[in-house]
Parts: C-alpha cells; sequence; structure tokens
C-alpha cells in the first residue's frame, strides 16, 4: 500500500532513502534544514570511498566495505573520483598493525595490495615507516554527488524542501503528527506521515528530545578537516598513514585541494548524549563554540614520516561534528545504526557512520520490513 514518508535530514543518507522509497510508490517528503542538500557531514568530510583497508581491527567493517566500493563507484562512477595513486603506509612508531599484519589483512578480505614504487617509498623517512603499499581506493565529489541526488529526487517526484526543520514528532490515532518549522520565518506547521525516518546524523536526538523519547547514547567530537595544497609529487596522490595516532592526506575533489586528517588532533573535544542528561543542540554547538585550527600540529608531526609535507599549504579548515557509536572505540568498527519503531510506532532513527553505509542501511530496512 502507498504510504506517506517523512525524511528528516538531506544529507546523503536522507536524500538516498527518499529515493528509495519514492520509487517504490511512496509519497515521500524530504525536510532538510540547512539551505542546501549535502552541506554538513555529507560534504564536511574525507571524501574517502572505502574498500576496507581502513579497518584492520574491524574485519566486518572491512568486508562490508569491500561489498559497498564496487557498488558505489559503479552506481555513482560520474562523481567519483579514481585518477590518483593511493598509498597505505605502515609505522611501528605507535602503530596496532605491523606490514606483516596488514599485507595478510588485505589478503583476507580480497583488498589488492603490492609493494609501493620507489619514488613513493624515497619520500618517507625510513626510520619511521616501515612500508608502503599501492592500494585501491577512491574519493568522491561532494557537489557533483549532490547534483546527481537532486537530479534523481526530481525523477522520482520526491517532494523536498530546504531550511524547514523538523522538531517533533507525535502519535495521532493510527499515524505520526510532524511538527515542522521554517528556520526563517519561525513558522510552524504539522503535517501527517505514516512514517518518519530520522537521518539527522550528529543532530538524531534533536528530534527524540522535543518528542521526549528515550535518547540514543551518542559519541560526538568537533573535528577539523584541513584542506591543502600540496606540493606537486602529491598532486594525484593519496596517502594514509596507519594504524595508530597518524594521519591521512586524500584527493579532495570538491575544492581541488587535498584533505588533511589526523588521528590525534583532528578531533579538538568530546562530549556525550546520554539518556536523562540535558540535550546539547550539535548544529548550535558548532556555530557558537571557538574554533581554533590544529594545522601546524598536525603538519609538524606529519613531516617526521614525510618531509615532503612541510610544503603543503594550508587553505582553510572544514569544522563538522563527528559522531560514533560509544562501541566503535574498541574496535574501530563503523557499523550502522538502525533503530526500527523507536519509542513511537513508525518512528525510525538511521545513521551511517561512512557514505556506503548506505546499502546497509537500505538492507536493513528491507530486511526488517518495517513498512509491513
Amino acid at each position: 500500500m502507498k504510504k506517506r514518508i517523512t525524511i528528516i535530514g538531506g544529507g546523503f543518507f536522507g536524500m538516498y532513502i527518499a529515493e528509495f522509497f519514492a520509487k517504490q510508490g511512496h509519497n515521500v517528503q524530504l525536510f532538510e534544514k540547512e539551505s542546501g542538500f549535502m552541506s554538513r557531514a555529507s560534504f564536511n568530510n574525507q571524501a574517502r570511498v572505502h574498500n576496507g583497508y581502513h579497518y584492520p581491527r574491524s574485519i566486518l567493517t572491512a568486508l562490508r566495505s569491500r561489498i559497498s566500493f564496487p557498488r558505489f563507484v559503479d552506481e555513482f562512477r560520474d562523481c567519483v573520483d579514481s585518477d590518483f595513486e593511493k598509498y597505505y603506509l605502515i609505522s611501528s612508531k605507535l602503530g596496532k598493525v605491523t606490514a606483516n599484519q596488514f599485507a595478510k589483512f588485505c589478503e583476507r578480505i580480497g583488498a589488492s595490495c603490492e609493494p609501493a614504487p620507489s619514488y613513493l617509498q624515497k619520500l618517507t623517512n625510513p626510520a619511521m615507516i616501515d612500508a608502503c603499499f599501492s592500494v585501491t581506493e577512491y574519493a568522491f565529489d561532494s557537489w557533483k554527488l549532490r547534483d546527481l541526488m537532486l537530479d534523481r529526487l526530481q525523477a522520482s517526484k520526491v517532494s523536498y524542501q530546504n531550511d524547514m526543520s523538523v522538531d517533533r514528532v507525535r502519535q495521532h490515532n493510527n499515524s505520526l503528527m510532524v511538527t515542522v518549522s521554517n528556520v526563517k520565518s519561525g513558522e510552524a506547521t504539522e503535517i501527517y506521515a505514516d512514517h518518519v525516518f530520522n537521518c539527522t546524523y550528529s543532530n538524531i536526538n534533536y528530534m527524540l528530545a522535543n518528542s521526549s523519547l528515550e535518547f540514543i547514547p551518542l559519541k560526538h567530537e568537533m573535528t577539523e578537516m584541513c584542506l591543502v595544497d600540496v606540493p606537486d609529487e602529491l598532486k594525484r596522490v593519496g596517502l594514509t598513514v596507519m594504524c595508530g595516532p597518524f594521519f591521512s592526506v586524500m584527493p579532495f575533489p570538491s575544492a581541488g585541494l587535498h584533505s588533511f586528517s589526523h588521528v590525534r588532533y583532528t578531533p579538538h573535544y568530546e562530549w556525550f548524549d546520554r539518556d536523562r542528561e540535558a540535550y546539547i543542540d550539535n548544529h548550535k554547538k558548532i556555530a557558537n563554540d571557538e574554533k581554533n585550527s590544529a594545522w601546524n600540529y598536525m603538519k609538524k608531526d606529519a613531516i617526521r614520516y614525510l618531509p615532503i609535507l612541510e610544503e603543503c599549504q594550508y587553505k582553510r579548515s572544514l569544522w563538522e561534528v563527528k559522531t560514533l557509536l560509544p562501541r566503535s572505540e574498541s574496535d574501530d568498527s563503523r557499523p550502522i545504526l538502525f533503530r526500527a519503531h523507536h519509542g513511537l510506532r513508525g518512528f525510525h532513527c538511521i545513521m551511517g557512520g561512512k557514505i556506503d553505509n548506505v546499502y546497509d542501511a537500505i538492507e536493513a530496512i528491507v530486511t526488517q520490513k518495517i513498512l509491513d
């Protein structure tokens, strides 16, 4: 039967799930609080299309990435940048995996992994880097992906609006009543839905707080992703040193620069959502908190491993709240969060830790048959 479905959050997850339901013939409304789609976590990230390499301590996450990688690349080929060389570098200094362990891990998950060419190895500090591997991993262009998804929403006849905050949901007979307000005018309206999908990532508990529903335990980090211009030798190169308190330098196609992130310095501080504690509005927090770049610390540490990174030119930083499930702290896993009928029949909360998690979210929706 045709259902009335409301999607909250116009990031990649919200857009993809909205299209999924619309193509099934349902009446879908998508609301985004910001003035543009995919303007928060879907843009302010490393833009990495994972292929499993990043998760040697979570085989399940690595295998899920291996499955999703070719599917994402095929579906969004015009939004994917594959025209660069990608290398993973292993350091025994504070590292959690050895070169031999990393090679065996890649073999176990079926991911290509070859010794890096000599020119790359010559750029490293041999006292800090034990091995360099050439791998297959890509980046995505957030703006191209956004424009493609907008075209797909229009083609599938999803009704979508910007500058709309979905503030509250409550039961109303056999359906849900949803309160929606215009962030510019403040005017509020109420609509009815058979199902509501909360895809607001770091702000997922905002609706729960306003609706007097139980919080979902989440950890949040204020993160800084630096955008830099790299030296010519690295223009078409992506580098990740792992696994430990290291760094990544990846092409960032949306800006024609490289992203520069550091496990130690990208997260500036953290806080938690816990039930029966006062809710912290993450969108207000990121807008109001003072931000001081850690770029100099990132670079100072990174040049110990690759001296050529001294030539990087800092351009600007992307600030965003990164949200994790507490259990991800122990093994670096990135499972999806899927809470069907959370507190109310027909109200569902979905969150992913990386962009290709969207396929796991769709699988969970289909498997659980929540529209039945």
